[in-house]
């Protein structure tokens, strides 16, 4: 899909990666998708996310295929809703995948294109990054991977200005890292908290692969332990974005910010576990998933 729907004029644009496998290629097909997974967030949710006092700072939200992880970030996503108005940059920062590195990875791309929009990149701020000890340009990194690409069709769907057809009304700060300390992302993440149009998203699943007994029990923990913000209780077998989960609990223990679990569950109970003998039954291998607010 052309950037012409979002911004003036052809740039360097990142395209989409896993547009038609982790979520619907075709615009209307996701859009009633994801308002599917927003209308499905429980009521009562619903109600405090309007009231969202005082303003979320940051979420916690996973970012498997759609139909695993979606339903749960929609809980982390229905509090971003009411900031529409408030939010013109969003710092997207997640483990990467299948390239490995050191430090963390800006993009040089000047937008990331999506089928409901491209999504500019602020790119001023981003140079500004570069300077800054283990943080560098890493196109290859970003070109495959999904751990960011999947937030971008849901922070449209939450923040973008209906007055304005083709315009998504925020920049975005994408952000991976490899091997690299979480003190170090904390000091690029901090300055982001205190200013209040912009939103932290934390791209993180929580555990892989154990059956579906030992997941609920194990991700149970973690969840308490991000609530209670228990910087080493963080380990990569509980998340993979670890890293920049430690970080960001970090910089709200600082800030004495407030963790509120919103939903826990797993791939087993967003798309089923299946009937006996098939892939995803009970004692099959789920991945876990947690949405998280931070006010």
């Amino acid at each position: 899909m052309s950037a012409w729907n979002a911004i003036d004029n052809p740039v360097h644009i990142r395209p989409p990666a896993v547009a038609g496998t982790f979520y619907p290629a075709d615009p209307d097909a996701l859009h009633k998708e994801i308002s599917g997974y927003m209308d499905a967030v429980d009521p009562a949710l619903r109600r405090s996310a309007k009231e969202n006092d005082p303003p979320i700072r940051a979420i916690i939200a996973p970012h498997a295929g759609y139909k695993y992880s979606a339903p749960v970030a929609a809980s982390a996503y229905t509090f971003v809703e009411p900031l529409r108005k408030i939010i013109s940059r969003v710092v997207l920062i997640g483990p990467s995948h299948r390239v490995g590195f050191d430090g963390l990875a800006c993009s040089s791309a000047e937008a990331f294109d999506t089928p409901l929009g491209a999504v500019p990149v602020d790119v001023v701020t981003t140079r500004t990054l570069t300077k800054m000890p283990g943080v560098h340009i890493h196109d290859a990194a970003h070109a495959p991977e999904h751990g960011l690409e999947v937030h971008l069709p849901l922070l449209i769907h939450a923040l973008g200005r209906t007055d304005e057809p083709g315009c998504v009304g925020f920049s975005i700060i994408p952000l991976l890292f490899g091997d690299v300390d979480d003190g170090v992302v904390a000091k690029v993440l901090d300055p982001f908290l205190d200013d209040e149009k912009t939103l932290t998203v934390i791209s993180s699943d929580l555990s892989h692969y154990n059956d579906y007994a030992t997941a609920t029990a194990l991700d149970r923990e973690t969840a308490d332990a991000i609530v209670d913000r228990r910087v080493d209780f963080i380990t990569p077998d509980r998340a993979c974005g670890h890293t920049c989960v430690r970080a960001l609990l970090r910089c709200a223990q600082d800030r004495s910010l407030g963790v509120t679990e919103v939903d826990l569950r797993n791939s087993g109970d967003t798309a089923g576990r299946g009937e006996p003998g098939e892939p995803g039954e009970p004692g099959d291998s789920v991945v876990g998933y947690g949405a998280f607010i931070i006010r």
